[in-house]
């Protein structure tokens, strides 16, 4: 599938794959996305979650397919098979079986808001954002979510998190700034750095949040005595990361903050685009490890 992925960096827009699962309208980041398939048979696995309908191979390369009609409890239409769509994400490659895909929609970050905080069902309590598109509500799914609730080794890789030169014991005074919409993924990166001694962190659940917090400090002459680092996921509702990136990046006194990007979706092209909105450093999601090292070399 060709897609027009390559946007101009940090102007606050993504492209959404809009699909449906049974009748429900959902999306996703089309980042993410390595193809449409038509639906064909699947190997199932012993033991596996329901949701998990089991492995399939083409081209020589083993993928799990995970039943978002399971997944939601929308049931698939009688008489189609529906679609699979191919992703690659955390280092993994997964395809999510939906019923029918609508097209792409491009979209400003700004018009995704964050999900009702009152619900808590299995269609938002996996949701990271909701977006409005011609009258159409689309619920934007926490795939990193649905894929570690199915294989809790599939959220954050900790390897080498024990070599991390630092202990519970020591204490950095150095302010971090979080901004990661997902609210797993967010308490647990904020675990993992508060582990490492850093007890002096605000978190945010997305660019936005984030953006107008940092923005007081723009009058301060050392402005890194108030803030020391930010890490910013890349995909977040009002304001992705890439924005958030080349706005600190292009104040006068901002700019001196490094900024470390902490994705899912870091890639070659991505990694490109980081650094042409100013990205100090980035980071493929499952690897915490070498982000807290990162943290401590650039702060000490």
């Amino acid at each position: 599938m060709e897609t027009n992925i390559l946007l101009e960096s940090g102007t606050n827009e993504l492209e959404l794959l809009e699909f449906f699962v049974g009748e429900k309208d959902y999306g996703i980041n089309i980042a993410k996305v390595n193809e449409i398939m038509t639906y064909r048979e699947v190997t199932p696995l012993p033991a596996a979650p329901d949701e998990i309908e089991g492995l399939f191979m083409p081209r020589d390369k083993i993928i799990t397919v995970v039943d978002l009609h399971k997944v939601l409890g929308n049931k698939l239409p009688a008489g189609n098979d529906g679609l699979l769509i191919l992703c690659e994400f955390n280092g993994l490659d997964i395809a999510f079986h939906v019923t029918s895909v609508k097209g792409i929609q491009r979209i400003s970050w700004s018009n995704i808001e964050k999900p009702p905080t009152v619900a808590n069902n299995s269609q938002t309590g996996i949701a990271t954002g909701i977006a409005k598109i011609e009258g159409r509500i689309i619920v934007i799914l926490d795939f990193e979510k649905i894929i570690s609730d199915l294989n809790c080794s599939a959220s954050l890789d900790m390897t080498g998190i024990e070599s991390v030169e630092s202990t519970r014991d020591t204490r950095f005074d150095t302010k971090i700034i979080i901004a990661e919409d997902s609210p797993f993924l967010n308490k647990l990166v904020v675990n993992a750095i508060t582990d490492a001694g850093f007890h002096n962190i605000a978190s945010f659940s997305n660019g936005l949040e984030a953006w107008n917090y940092i923005s007081t400090f723009a009058n301060r002459d050392n402005v890194r005595d108030y803030i020391g680092l930010v890490v910013s996921d890349i995909e977040m509702p009002q304001m992705d990361g890439h924005r958030l990136t080349k706005l600190i990046k292009s104040d006068d006194k901002l700019k001196q903050i490094p900024v470390f990007l902490f994705s899912s979706l870091i890639d070659e092209t991505m990694k490109r685009k980081g650094v042409s909105v100013g990205a100090d450093e980035q980071f493929s999601k499952p690897q915490i490890a070498n982000l807290i090292q990162a943290i401590i070399k650039r702060v000490s």
